[in-house]
């Protein structure tokens, strides 16, 4: 019998609390728009195991059209846990990284918008600089600027 093999990842899935400002943050960074839609009934809840689901999402991709990330904003049922506020040690889904170009630039915009700096700026020996960073609702993201790229 063949091995199943794996074919590629599709998406990151990421609850949100607003959809709106999650796609400005995430456009912000440079991953645009796919397509936004609303998915319900019974078929969806077969597969999350919630029920009867009413969820609005988003499908982000990055300019390189391989990453993706689903953000989904809970109609019914309503969210029952918040983890936005768990330490970069938490178990669980921690955060997604990006490698950007110029990290001082974009965080300076993201800063703008309301995000914070969970640490600071490092330098990974010569290779990286890198950084985590709060969105002004929660959501804990990393930039990665490779050196020597520019």
């Amino acid at each position: 019998m063949a091995k199943n093999k794996l074919l590629r990842m599709d998406n990151i899935g990421i609850v949100v609390e607003s959809l709106d400002d999650a796609i400005s943050f995430f456009t912000e960074i440079g991953l645009k728009l796919e397509g936004r839609a609303t998915i319900e009934g019974e078929w969806a809840g077969r597969v999350t195991g919630l029920g009867n689901q009413h969820v609005e999402v988003a499908m982000m991709v990055t300019p390189d059209g391989h990453s993706r990330l689903e953000l989904s904003r809970f109609l019914s049922p309503p969210t029952i846990e918040d983890h936005r506020a768990a330490p970069v040690n938490a178990l669980g889904y921690l955060r997604a990284m990006f490698t950007i170009e110029d990290i001082d630039e974009l965080v300076s915009r993201l800063l703008k918008h309301g995000a914070q700096l969970v640490g600071e700026v490092v330098q990974y020996e010569n290779s990286y600089r890198l950084c985590y960073i709060r969105a002004k609702d929660g959501l804990l993201i990393g930039l990665a600027e490779e050196l020597g790229k520019k």
